[in-house]
């Protein structure tokens, strides 16, 4: 499969809600996964970056997020539980806007549940940046970007002016 261009910030599509899949359209998805894989590696190999892309990053609405640290984990209708009270800050980055970094506060630690490739139930508890990871690629399918979770108006930076960032 191709790579996909990655949705970039003004695009209205990234503030629309993303619909659940149904079980049924499990093998229609296997290539957006696959489409999802291939647009990760790439942004990774072009930046240095990239651990995880959520479906409608690429125009495609559906509740999907694709992470791939150690091995590749497929999250089917995530949902975010037991969010933790604690908070950490930090400055995040986003794929939809390569280079520009935003300080956000998110949840320390959060659980979350799923379904796998095989519409199995599963559950997963993060905490650090894996739980910011996954918070982030879920607000994608809300709708929300991580300009919209800025701390405060001063909570912007160019990566490339990040030796500057406090």
């Amino acid at each position: 499969m191709p790579v996909k261009e990655i949705l970039l910030l003004g695009n209205p599509k990234l503030y629309e809600t993303s619909e659940p899949v149904k079980r049924n359209e499990l093998d229609e998805l296997k290539g957006v996964i696959t489409d999802l894989h291939d647009t990760l590696m790439d942004f990774r190999k072009r930046y240095g970056a990239g651990r995880a892309i959520a479906s409608p990053q690429i125009g495609v609405m559906k509740r999907l997020i694709y992470m791939h640290i150690d091995h590749p984990v497929t999250f089917i209708n995530p949902e975010l539980l037991e969010k933790s009270d604690r908070l950490i800050t930090l400055w995040d980055d986003c794929m939809c806007f390569p280079d520009l970094l935003v300080r956000v506060a998110r949840h320390k630690r959060c659980k979350i549940r799923y379904r796998d490739l095989n519409w199995q139930a599963r559950e997963m508890v993060v905490e650090n940046d894996l739980s910011e990871l996954l918070q982030h690629e879920y607000d994608h399918l809300d709708g929300i970007l991580a300009v919209s979770r800025a701390i405060d108006a001063r909570s912007f930076s160019l990566k490339s002016q990040r030796h500057h960032i406090y």
